[in-house]
């Protein structure tokens, strides 16, 4: 498929670099669109891009783009999200793929009339280990789930705490990384939480968080502990307790590694490594899905990415912290 991408940031570029080396399965970069030139100019002479546009409008415009990856920041993901698909892109968005859940609505809604494929690109639910993990569950190897935790936290200085924190760009630790907890609890449970609790929050000088602690109930009875935070690092362990064994995660976000405990047997190290940086498996994802014609994945839904997307939303209210235009 014949990629654009929107913006030219960190996230763009591991984005370009995974495409670079997908071209023997037929993916390509063909433009990158920036707010300024010199931006789009250097992008597209590092990954050896042969469009590259001042604006964004220039790049949805584009007739050789078939799919847009939008790397913007948060606030803008709608407004971005809109343009490609009026243009007649398909498009896949980085995560939180809206700030506000009827935005979410909207977007998929329009891909739906338009006939065109869109998804947030949550990468993470499509890796290797997860399906694997899923295998496990379903076959209640662990038996019932009863408890489940996760943690993630890193350190930002200067201006890139600058950044993750502007509520103007849609700060804060819950959507930077928060949704990578979030989405591996919806992975295991498959399940709306039915209690949400704040047990810990902490709003800083920006107006957003920067470390909270949630307490989450799901049905049947599971609870999940959810810490997510920057400003003091935190291994991205994972612990899974059932009634029949345990599972742990050394690292749930890139995760290609587990050790499962069934009581009775020896403890079983569990390797599924990514072909690529793991961002391969949503490209090849959406590729799939516009070859077979489909608006959404059957894998990442939008059901899953709107439960996600309404799940941080309405935890941010219950905190009373709004952005821009939020009422």
């Amino acid at each position: 498929m014949k990629w654009g991408i929107l913006a030219t940031g960190t996230i763009a570029k591991k984005f370009a670099s995974t495409v670079e080396q997908m071209g023997a399965e037929g993916e390509q970069l063909v433009a990158v669109g920036s707010r300024h030139l010199e931006s789009a100019q250097a992008f597209a002479q590092q990954y050896g891009i042969p469009l590259c546009y001042d604006s964004y409008e220039a790049l949805a415009a584009d007739p050789e783009v078939e799919a847009v990856y939008v790397a913007t920041p948060n606030t803008l993901h709608y407004e971005n999200c809109k343009l490609c698909l009026e243009q007649g892109k398909h498009v896949l968005c980085e995560k939180p793929f809206t700030i506000r859940p009827e935005q979410a609505q909207q977007l998929y809604r329009l891909a739906e009339e338009k006939h065109l494929f869109l998804m947030e690109a949550f990468w993470i639910w499509l890796l290797p280990l997860y399906d694997r993990l899923r295998q496990i569950l379903a076959a209640g190897t662990i038996g019932e789930l009863k408890q489940i935790s996760c943690q993630y936290g890193f350190v930002a200085t200067g201006a890139r705490k600058d950044r993750k924190f502007d509520s103007g760009l849609g700060g804060g630790a819950l959507l930077d990384i928060g949704i990578y907890n979030l989405g591996f609890l919806r992975i295991l449970t498959g399940q709306d939480p039915e209690k949400v609790e704040t047990k810990e929050v902490h709003i800083n000088e920006y107006g957003t968080d920067d470390y909270s602690r949630l307490a989450l109930t799901y049905p049947g009875g599971c609870k999940a502990e959810s810490v997510q935070t920057i400003g003091q690092e935190l291994e991205r362990n994972a612990r899974i307790l059932g009634t029949k064994g345990r599972i742990f995660l050394p690292d749930f976000q890139h995760a290609e590694t587990m050790t499962l405990e069934v009581e009775g047997k020896e403890p079983e190290v569990i390797r599924c490594p990514v072909d690529i940086n793991g961002f391969e498996y949503e490209i090849r994802e959406a590729s799939r899905c516009v070859k077979l014609g489909r608006t959404g994945s059957d894998r990442y839904t939008p059901q899953d990415s709107f439960a996600l997307t309404r799940l941080m939303y309405d935890t941010r209210m219950s905190w009373g912290m709004k952005f821009a235009g939020e009422v």
